[in-house]
């Protein structure tokens, strides 16, 4: 297959991550997870105790910390100017927290750059809120992939207790409730389905359905 961009996008917890991760391995294709970027803008501004609501000086973090990825063979490590920040960008006050901090306009702008930077070249696979719609317009396949709340709260449950993170189902779903209307309702670039985007409900879908569906979709746009 020659070289496309991919687009993955939809709510928190909604699969894109684990999805587009098989995608890129599959197709020889490089994976970026633009949320571990916004998440590790958090984490920095958490760590050198940054307000959430200080946009200018979110944005001098991301200036003085670039964020990067690099793949290894048990996966994808994130960095804050060569600090490995994987696991520390999971938790749940960077969880918490990270809607906020990405709604701004001049962080979204510095990182959309970033992003866009990485797929010139094209054989990306690139998942968030906004790919299709402002990221990667241009992207020859765009996937919207969704999930029932509670379905979604589920899956953070069990990713939590597998990681040691003690959480309550809950207050997990309450949380995704209201990660899903900041997302949606954020006056730049909002969680929305582009228009030419294939949209995908994984509930009650496993992993490999979803990754058969989103092929078959791939195999019928390409």
């Amino acid at each position: 297959m020659h070289k496309i961009n991919i687009a993955i996008d939809g709510p928190a917890s909604s699969g894109k991550s684990t999805v587009a991760k098989i995608i890129a391995r599959d197709f020889g294709f490089v994976y970026t997870d633009t949320g571990a970027m916004y998440r590790g803008v958090t984490y920095l501004a958490l760590k050198h105790q940054v307000s959430f609501a200080d946009e200018q000086s979110l944005v001098k973090l991301i200036e003085k910390y670039p964020i990067t990825f690099k793949q290894t063979e048990s996966g994808q490590l994130v960095f804050a100017k060569g600090e490995d920040i994987t696991d520390a960008i999971r938790q749940p006050e960077v969880t918490n927290n990270v809607s906020e901090v990405s709604a701004f306009p001049k962080v979204r702008a510095h990182l959309v750059k970033a992003q866009q930077k990485i797929a010139v070249s094209g054989g990306v696979v690139m998942d968030g809120r906004d790919i299709g719609t402002t990221v990667l317009p241009d992207a020859e396949v765009k996937i919207f992939l969704v999930a029932s709340a509670s379905e979604r709260a589920q899956r953070r449950y069990k990713e939590n207790q597998a990681k040691g993170i003690k959480s309550d189902f809950a207050t997990l779903k309450k949380e995704i409730e209201q990660r899903d209307y900041t997302d949606s309702h954020r006056s730049t670039s909002p969680l929305r389905q582009a228009e030419d985007a294939v949209l995908v409900d994984t509930t009650g879908m496993t992993i490999d359905e979803v990754v058969t569906a989103i092929k078959k979709v791939i195999k019928e746009k390409v």
